[in-house]
Order: C-alpha cells, then sequence, then structure tokens
C-alpha cells in the first residue's frame, strides 16, 4: 500500500469512526452529560405546582390527599391532563405520562412539580423526554422511590437540580416540612440537616431505624442517589449514577437481604464505591429476612459491603420509605459528619 493510500484509508477509517459515533450518540447508547449545574426557582408561598404521576396509578382518594398535603404548604395545584389516567399499575401510557411531565414544564404558571406516589414505570419515560425543554424550564421537582429514574436521567442529561423528597402522598411529617421549606422555600448557604427524633425513638421497636456508623469521617461531596433497585435498573444506560466524587445515598422498601446483597453488589461490580467520598443510607423499610427460610440479617448484609469500607459509611439516616424524611437535592454540594449524625448543603439547591 503506497503512503496515499494508506492517507486514504486513515480517512476512511476517520470517518467511519465519526459516522459510528454519531449513529450510537442518535441512539442514545453514548451519554450526553449536562456540563454545570442549573439550579431551579424556589418556591414561593401561593405559587402553583404541577400534580402528576410519571409511575404507578392514583385513585381519587390519594390525588386528594395529594391535594391537601401541597394546600398545607400554601401552594396551589394544577392537576395533570392524565393523572386519572389507568393501564395495568401504571398511571396510563408512557405517553400520556410524557404529555403531562411535558405539559407542566412547558406551562409558565407552573413553578414546581409533585410526583403523586412512586410506584413503577418513570424508567419506560426515559429515552422519550424532551431533556431541552426541561434545560429552558428549570422547575422544582419533587419525588422519590420510582421517580429516582427521573432524578438521575434529568441530572445527568441537563444538570437540573431536582429533588428526592416526599411524594405528594407522603405522610407531610412537622420534620418533612420543615425541611422542604427549608430547601425548596428557603435557599440558604448553608443548611444544617439532623436526623428525625422520631426515627430514633422507633429504633428500640424497630431495629431498622436506628442510626449506625459503618466507617467513621466527614466527606465532602456532590448528592448522587436515591432507591437501590432504581440505580441497579441504570447500570449499563446512558442515565446511570456518576459516583465519582459523589455522597451516595441509597434506600429501599420490601426487599429481602438477598436482594440487598445482589444490588449491592452489582453497584460494585459496575463502577464500585471507592471513587466516592461517601455512603449513606436511609432506613430500609420491610427489608427483613423472611421468616421460613434461612439468611443473613439486613444489618449482617449491609455489614459484609460496608463495614470494610475506605470511605465513611453510615445506616438509617433519616431518608426513605418512612414518615419523617428529609430532602436531598441531587447534584449539589454537601457534607456528611458520622460523629454528629448531620447532613449539611454546603450551598442553596435553588435560586432566590
Amino acid at each position: 500500500m503506497t503512503s496515499l493510500d494508506r492517507r486514504q484509508f486513515g480517512k476512511l477509517i476517520a470517518l467511519g469512526v465519526s459516522a459510528s459515533a454519531l449513529s450510537l450518540e442518535a441512539s442514545g447508547e453514548i451519554s450526553q452529560r449536562a456540563t454545570r449545574l442549573v439550579k431551579p426557582p424556589r418556591l414561593k408561598p401561593g405559587d402553583t405546582v404541577g400534580l402528576i404521576t410519571p409511575s404507578g396509578h392514583a385513585d381519587q382518594e390519594k390525588i386528594d390527599k395529594c391535594v391537601g398535603n401541597l394546600r398545607s404548604m400554601d401552594l396551589k395545584v394544577k392537576l395533570g391532563k392524565n393523572i386519572r389516567a389507568l393501564r395495568g399499575n401504571f398511571a396510563g401510557t408512557a405517553q400520556q405520562r410524557l404529555e403531562d411531565f411535558h405539559a407542566m414544564f412547558a406551562d409558565p404558571e407552573i413553578k414546581g412539580i409533585w410526583a403523586a406516589h412512586g410506584g413503577s414505570g418513570a424508567i419506560g419515560l426515559l429515552a422519550s423526554l424532551d431533556y431541552e425543554l426541561i434545560r429552558r424550564n428549570p422547575k422544582v421537582f419533587v419525588g422519590y422511590s420510582d421517580i429516582t429514574a427521573l432524578h438521575l436521567a434529568i441530572l445527568r442529561r441537563t444538570g437540573l437540580v431536582t429533588f428526592h423528597g416526599p411524594v405528594a402522598s407522603s405522610s407531610f411529617s412537622d420534620y418533612s416540612v420543615t425541611h422542604l421549606h427549608a430547601v425548596l422555600m428557603s435557599p440558604q448557604p448553608e443548611y444544617v440537616i439532623p436526623m428525625a427524633e422520631e426515627n430514633r425513638s422507633k429504633a428500640a421497636a424497630s431495629p431498622n431505624f436506628a442510626v449506625r456508623t459503618l466507617r467513621s469521617g466527614i466527606a465532602e461531596g456532590t448528592l448522587v442517589g436515591g432507591n437501590l433497585s432504581l440505580l441497579c435498573a441504570l447500570v449499563g444506560t446512558p442515565y446511570a449514577a456518576d459516583f465519582k466524587r459523589a455522597i451516595i445515598f441509597l434506600e429501599e422498601i420490601g426487599e429481602a437481604p438477598y436482594r440487598i446483597d445482589r444490588m449491592l453488589t452489582q453497584l460494585e461490580l459496575s463502577q464500585g464505591f471507592r471513587d466516592a467520598a461517601a455512603v449513606m443510607l436511609g432506613v430500609f423499610e420491610k427489608c427483613g429476612p423472611p421468616d421460613s427460610d434461612p439468611s443473613l440479617s439486613l444489618d449482617e448484609t449491609i455489614d459484609d459491603h460496608l463495614s470494610n469500607s475506605s470511605i465513611p459509611a453510615v445506616y438509617g439516616y433519616s431518608f426513605g420509605h418512612i414518615g419523617h424524611q428529609f430532602t436531598l437535592p441531587m447534584g449539589v454540594k454537601a457534607r456528611l459528619d458520622t460523629e454528629k449524625q448531620t447532613l449539611t448543603l454546603l450551598e442553596p439547591a435553588v435560586v432566590a
């Protein structure tokens, strides 16, 4: 082959690689990462928030509870057009759920968006979300559990800070509402979040509520995480969580210890916790072993994965499927202090 042939061959290879990369990017196989954090405007008393069901179906009783909870925070409520839709256990078709999600981001009257509850189905929306619409119209978006999929995808593709906090049908305890107000409505340069005393008092009767330090220390990093099952489901996709320099927060409900073990192992095998700043586990509800089969306990399972951690690691912090939970802004810098048992937000999550 002559040098000219080699040059032409090289150009052809380069063109082929570029075309292949473009094809992969168009198909979503190459993830798009946001280059900067985008903070939504803070919520104010009297603002209108949109109530949607991006995952499971909500009946009228649950919708009424959602509206009452949000009004108790001095917020007006606008229901999604398809909020009562039903298809199997989902809140309508994926297209109906997308329509409501996009409509709330596009509506200038809407200042915040709240998921009615979790369930399942949010992961099916990720490939069709209009991320440019979301980026152009930054708004407070709140929910947890299955809503984790939307939080992680939005953070990765737009950089928008969203909020892992009570869904609109949660029990709006004084503790939960105090932290919702502080994080969503009253931006502060630093905000210290202590554990809920109500959760501490439950620990005697329900050991899964006890705070345990698996590896002590102080760590600073960006808050990334959510429901353990959803983080595992997104491994290998363009929407997977990025653990680098992160305070990883995890919560779960209704999973036996062997499944918790498998999911933590999957995260460790996919990228591991070694590049993270810390691991913070919430209260894992109904995750004890079955009565009939031999099993490790939840504590033993968690200890197997985190007791020899090289970074600070804790269990039992006040978030998850519980009545008294604080709100975690995704992507915001925070400090975990295992001795004081506090999480401190090191920057406001919303703009005034």
